[in-house]
């Protein structure tokens, strides 16, 4: 294609040498003419020159032959030979770019920008408009007709910045301990069963001056989502292992946690103190995942500590703090916030509250804030002590008050210039999901309307060569046998569905809760029912959602107040408080065992061997009779009996006697001689036969669903 190309460009100049020509050419007659030369030619031939249309004609259609040769199997290329100048104009763009930053940057109007947008968006990716920011500025550029040029931020405006550490590893390794000990405070023994539950964010100051913030992540297995975004979040993983414990599960998948997010580690060998301690065994568990520390060739900083008695976390902090230096992090203090929603949760008197991570401008009193679906006017904020500060920097976890809905844990936060732009934008997005479910809707009634007219065309087949009184004759018998539930059955069937709901304190407690009812796999057991979730205290409300689907309350870490509790008591409700998660999923799995029909288990109570058997006569029948010994325990004549014969049971039933000599008895005990006939004549006793005597009693069942504790 390159030779093609090649004759492209001669023809091209080919074509400019004879215009050239031909214009100098007709300049010489015309001087000629003037002073009165005389022709060296005919005119005829002055005026073929002065028309040089079949000339044109020929090059032209070259041209065209040869840009079909050139465009037929080949991507035309984005910068054109034919021109020195380039084919779209470039359009400076950074990332945060508003929508009305690039409508300036294009010299075009902002709602003409707007109608492009929105015209593209059924093409690719969705455009959030009127949003603050534009995610996808590719699709700004196929829309537009212009060339981006990305642009960094200006290194005048950077700042250094505090890193974002995250504290990972296994439950009860010794994270928050270990925070605890570089903070001072009594995190740990405040956390329920001495784990943590959610993301607890912490802005620690070191003696050298150094500030780093803290996220300590759950070790717990259900907290798996709460981990990746603490990774997401962070420049720093501190991985801390237990010397006494090595590589546990949630350790690998902190592992992994960080190398999806890109993030060094630092790693911490913590419970050093122990006398069964074994660093060097760690590090070695820890190649098999990539995790090379210094000592074996790696790049990973290992560091012996102890979070109970404080050894070495001063150079814990050193190691961090030197690799932050290595990372040389900066941020623009100035310009819209960014953020990252670490928690959020509703609190009594104050309404929804986020703990956030500031990433770039400050924050401060006054400021317009959009995540998610929510959006708020910055009220009230405070640092992880609960003081009242005025301003954010980037590196900063703060607690923010004024949203007007609660936002999800790990929702990106943007300033935006007004009330009305928020508004306008979570509106959008509303409307955006609402339309996404309504596609999601329309597909699910597709689906159905397709199995109906199955089932119609399957019904003519069926029906189809039938009269019509033999056709309604069918269907009269099929409805027939679609009997209505008795109240009996009825109670059956619901009492296999658990209707629950779900009230937490914050919204990654919540999400932990409902990862581990995804795994809920017993349904032809019990049918799980998540009728309703939300943050907060119990209310009158899921009170009366309880009562409708006659379902039960699980609330973690909230409360519910004597007149929540009365209410409940009243109406039938159950409501079950816990602040542990190990606790709420096997009440859980109580509930839910309480629900299956018992189980009828036998107790053996006595055994017996037949040593002889012979038969009487009653009446006109002769009744088969097996003469006994007991070996164990003792036969009673009102139990249940079955008779086994090489390890297989061959019958069971009652008696019809139990006699000792000739008497009568009800109860023949070890040792003693018996002879008993069954209430099954066609059963044939022979030598060796045991004969066991059992009591059945009913014993809850229990599910087989697992979460993975």
């Amino acid at each position: 294609m390159n030779q093609k190309l090649l004759l492209l460009e001669n023809l091209l100049r080919f074509r400019t040498v004879c215009r050239q020509l031909h214009s100098l050419r007709q300049r010489r007659m015309l001087a000629q003419c003037r002073h009165g030369f005389p022709l060296a030619y005919p005119m005829w031939a002055a005026l073929l020159y002065s028309r040089p249309w079949q000339t044109d004609m020929l090059i032209d259609a070259a041209l065209y032959q040869c840009r079909l040769l050139v465009t037929k199997k080949e991507k035309r290329p984005s910068t054109s030979h034919l021109s020195p100048t380039k084919s779209k104009r470039e359009v400076e763009v950074w990332i945060g770019m508003t929508v009305k930053e690039l409508a300036r940057a294009m010299a075009k109007d902002i709602d003409g920008l707007a109608v492009k947008l929105l015209a593209g968006k059924a093409e690719g990716p969705r455009f959030d408009f009127p949003s603050s920011h534009i995610s996808q500025m590719h699709k700004v550029a196929h829309v537009s007709g212009v060339h981006l040029q990305w642009l960094e931020a200006d290194p005048a405006l950077l700042t250094p910045r505090s890193p974002v550490v995250t504290i990972m590893g296994h439950v009860d390794h010794g994270k928050t301990t270990l925070l605890d000990k570089l903070r001072k405070t009594q995190v740990a023994a405040m956390e329920a069963g001495g784990i943590t539950q959610h993301i607890g964010a912490f802005l620690v100051s070191l003696p050298s001056g150094e500030k780093i913030t803290f996220l300590d992540t759950p070790g717990h297995a259900a907290f798996s989502a709460m981990r990746a975004r603490g990774a997401q979040v962070t420049d720093i993983v501190v991985l801390v292992v237990a010397a006494d414990d090595g590589v546990m599960k949630q350790t690998v998948e902190s592992i992994q946690h960080a190398k999806d997010a890109k993030v060094p580690i630092v790693l911490a060998i913590n419970k050093c103190d122990k006398a069964d301690a074994d660093p060097e065994r760690v590090k070695k568990e820890l190649l098999a995942y990539d995790v090379v520390c210094e000592d074996y060739g790696g790049e990973v900083q290992a560091v012996h500590v102890s979070a109970l008695t404080g050894d070495n976390l001063m150079a814990l902090a050193e190691a961090t703090i030197a690799l932050a230096e290595m990372l040389e992090l900066k941020a623009d203090a100035t310009g819209p916030v960014e953020g990252t929603v670490i928690e959020s949760f509703t609190d009594k008197g104050r309404g929804p509250v986020t703990t956030a991570i500031i990433q770039r401008g400050t924050l401060r009193k006054g400021s317009i804030l959009v995540a998610g679906k929510s959006w708020a006017k910055v009220r009230l904020m405070f640092d992880e002590n609960g003081k009242t500060i005025n301003e954010a920097c980037p590196s900063m976890p703060v607690g923010i008050i004024g949203w007007r809905d609660l936002p999800s844990a790990g929702d990106e936060i943007l300033e935006v210039e007004s009330e009305s732009r928020a508004r306008d934008v979570t509106d959008w997005r509303k409307f955006e999901q609402e339309q996404e479910k309504n596609k999601d809707n329309l597909k699910i009634i597709e689906e159905k309307r397709k199995e109906h007219q199955e089932e119609h065309r399957r019904a003519r087949e069926k029906y189809g060569t039938l009269h019509w009184k033999e056709r309604s004759y069918m269907k009269y018998l099929e409805r027939k046998e679609q009997k209505p539930l008795k109240p009996k059955e009825k109670v059956e069937r619901d009492s296999n569905v658990l209707p629950i709901i779900i009230k937490g304190d914050v919204d990654g407690s919540i999400e932990a809760i409902l990862n581990i009812m995804d795994t809920y796999d017993a349904s032809h057991e019990c049918e799980l029912e998540l009728v309703h979730f939300g943050v907060g205290d119990i209310s009158e409300n899921d009170i009366n959602f309880a009562k409708t689907f006659d379902g039960i309350i699980y609330g973690f870490n909230v409360d519910a107040s004597n007149v929540i509790q009365q209410s409940a008591a009243k109406k039938g409700v159950k409501i079950k408080l816990h602040k542990i998660i190990y606790h709420l999923v096997e009440d859980l799995q109580e509930e839910l065992s309480s629900r299956l029909p018992h189980l009828v288990e036998e107790y053996p109570i006595g055994e017996a061997s037949i040593l002889a058997t012979f038969s009487v006569t009653e009446g006109k029948k002769k009744v088969p009779v097996a003469g006994c010994r007991v070996q164990k325990g003792q036969l009673e004549k009102q139990k249940k009996f079955k008779l086994i014969r090489n390890g297989h049971v061959i019958w069971k039933g009652s008696l019809i006697s139990l006699k000792h000599h000739k008497d009568d008895v009800s109860v023949i005990k070890t040792g003693m001689d018996c002879g008993l006939s069954l209430d099954e004549e066609n059963v044939e006793f022979k030598v060796g036969d045991e004969v066991i005597c059992y009591e059945e009693k009913e014993v809850p069942a229990k599910t087989s669903w697992d979460p993975g504790f």
